[in-house]
């Protein structure tokens, strides 16, 4: 077996609300000789995955005899006193309330609706495990600890501002989940486009799947899930066009990768080919209108934001030049 050591000047469990990580030392007992080091960690940290101590040992977080291990296949001796710190997974950090600040376009017991900034992660995820909405949401309001994503029923990408509904209630999420599956939460968008979009308004039904050559990409694939979205054209002016874009579905990257299947990649959205154009240097997508039926009160809601000024700036350009 692997003894805790005894040693009265090791640090303990940290204190409640402390930032300090733990950190856990025992004595390689005789049955552990031999051993890899990542092995006998499972047995002393055995909360953790075994992969996230490898991630330990090679950020120097354990030392052997007071020496930093150099590799978890590294081979434990009897009596070798092993120290680790226990610094937690980014994901355990992830879920934690933040104060930023939301711009709240209506709020009540059942359901805030929020006009989201371009840059802001809705959701924890790697490379953005904090300054997440999600954070700011536990932060808010205290029933979102108890709530599936803290009470998020759908998504905006990072880059895409504007509307958004969130549930403040087990009850109301439940409806709102029901509601958008039903296609009964309309979602409206302004986008820019890159070229001049012939047809004055179309439907584009074309499944979704993630692409097969980029995880990071969503692509037009046959065994892909339904989507559609309907396009309206506003203007056509300095080589790109204006378009209103009604959801019918809520496939990720869905208006992006429709209009890029169509040959029309948002202006600045680099992931589906688009360019930096008329001061847009984030992918032109705003989400500008949402209505639904309240959950609670059964009344019908409808929200509009206006577009933030580098959006505004590069709409209005098309327009003029129409």
């Amino acid at each position: 077996m692997v003894d805790p050591l005894a040693d009265p000047s090791a640090d303990g469990p940290a204190e409640p609300g402390s930032e300090e990580p733990e950190r856990r030392s025992a004595t390689v007992g005789a049955q552990q000789h031999g051993e890899r080091l990542d092995k006998l960690l499972v047995a002393l940290a055995g909360e953790f995955s075994r992969s996230h101590l490898q991630t330990l040992i090679a950020k120097g977080h354990v030392r052997v005899d007071d020496r930093v291990a150099d590799a978890a296949s590294r081979r434990v001796k009897a009596g070798q006193r092993v120290e680790v710190l226990l610094v937690p997974t980014e994901e355990s950090r992830a879920f934690v309330p933040q104060a930023i600040a939301l711009q709240i376009v209506h709020e009540d017991e059942a359901l805030l609706v929020l006009d989201k900034p371009a840059g802001l992660v809705v959701h924890p995820a790697a490379g953005n495990w904090s300054g997440t909405l999600l954070n700011a949401l536990l932060a808010h309001h205290r029933g979102a600890a108890a709530l599936p994503r803290a009470g998020i029923v759908h998504r905006l990408d990072k880059d895409t501002s504007g509307l958004m509904v969130v549930a403040k209630t087990l009850p109301a999420m439940t409806a709102l989940v029901r509601a958008i599956a039903a296609r009964e939460v309309q979602r409206r968008y302004h986008a820019i486009a890159h070229g001049a979009v012939a047809e004055a308004a179309f439907s584009i039904e074309a499944p979704i799947g993630r692409d097969p050559r980029s995880r990071v990409r969503m692509a037009v694939l046959a065994g892909g899930k339904p989507a559609r979205t309907d396009v309206e054209r506003v203007a056509v002016g300095q080589g790109c066009s204006a378009l209103r874009c009604t959801l019918h579905t809520g496939r990720t990257h869905q208006i992006r990768v429709h209009l890029a299947q169509r040959g029309h990649a948002l202006v600045a959205d680099a992931l589906y080919g688009g360019a930096p154009a008329l001061g847009m240097v984030r992918q032109a997508l705003h989400a500008q209108h949402l209505a639904f039926v309240h959950p609670v009160s059964g009344r019908a809601l409808a929200f509009e934001a206006p577009a933030p000024p580098d959006f505004e700036a590069a709409w209005q350009a098309v327009l003029r030049a129409a």
